[in-house]
């Protein structure tokens, strides 16, 4: 059973999980309640049925649901660029073809409460996934990714919360790296070169977005 705060600080979470399905649905995107990571997984492995690519846009919320080894068993082409071992022509040929593949896979770096996914990517080749390509994408997005403000406030979070952690993740010489503090930097390993807001569903996109009851990805 869990602890009372922690009972009531799911009760909250899941109502504003709830108010934003309600506010993306208006938007035309396809969005889901998951009350567990374990219920995206089974979302995800149930609209994966008739893909024959699956990409992968490089994203921790979607890593942790640990779907690889499903999916790939179903007979299906795993496109992911960060496989280990990669040269760097493999790495770019995989991410153009995640472009048109089947079903793309991602998360989401922040979404405002009203309904607007913002995004801020290094290639821009998640983000353009996204947005058009794909015949169908899904966006998982954890309870943590949630932000109340504006976009500006959705900004903020990612220079703050996302960039700086993900920066040494990919073992980027860049000053946040270090510090664990955005500083708007120049560097040449920059991550934060495109940054994106998708408002409502792109018009010829089949967008999914599920919004999980727990935290996930940075």
């Amino acid at each position: 059973m869990l602890p009372r705060t922690e009972k009531l600080n799911q009760w909250t979470s899941e109502k504003k999980c709830l108010k934003l399905v309600d506010n993306l649905n208006r938007k035309h995107f396809t969005a889901v309640y998951c009350a567990t990571a374990g219920d995206a997984a089974k979302y995800i492995l149930t609209q994966a049925a008739t893909a024959r690519t699956v990409g992968f846009g490089g994203s921790l919320s979607v890593a942790d649901l640990e779907l690889t080894a499903d999916l790939a068993g179903q007979g299906k082409e795993i496109l992911n660029h960060g496989f280990p071992n990669l040269s760097p022509e493999q790495r770019q040929d995989i991410m153009r073809r995640q472009q048109t593949c089947d079903l793309f896979l991602t998360g989401a770096n922040a979404v405002t409460l009203d309904g607007c996914l913002v995004n801020i990517d290094g290639n821009g080749n998640r983000v353009a996934a996204m947005i058009y390509g794909p015949a169908k994408v899904i966006v998982v997005v954890g309870r943590n990714k949630i932000v109340e403000g504006d976009i500006s406030a959705a900004i903020r979070r990612i220079k703050d919360k996302s960039a700086p952690p993900n920066a040494m993740r990919l073992n980027k010489q860049t000053p946040c790296a270090v510090s664990g503090f955005c500083s708007d930097c120049d560097s040449p390993q920059r991550i934060c070169h495109v940054t994106t807001i998708i408002d409502s569903k792109p018009s010829s996109t089949d967008l999914h977005v599920l919004v999980v009851n727990e935290d996930m990805g940075l």
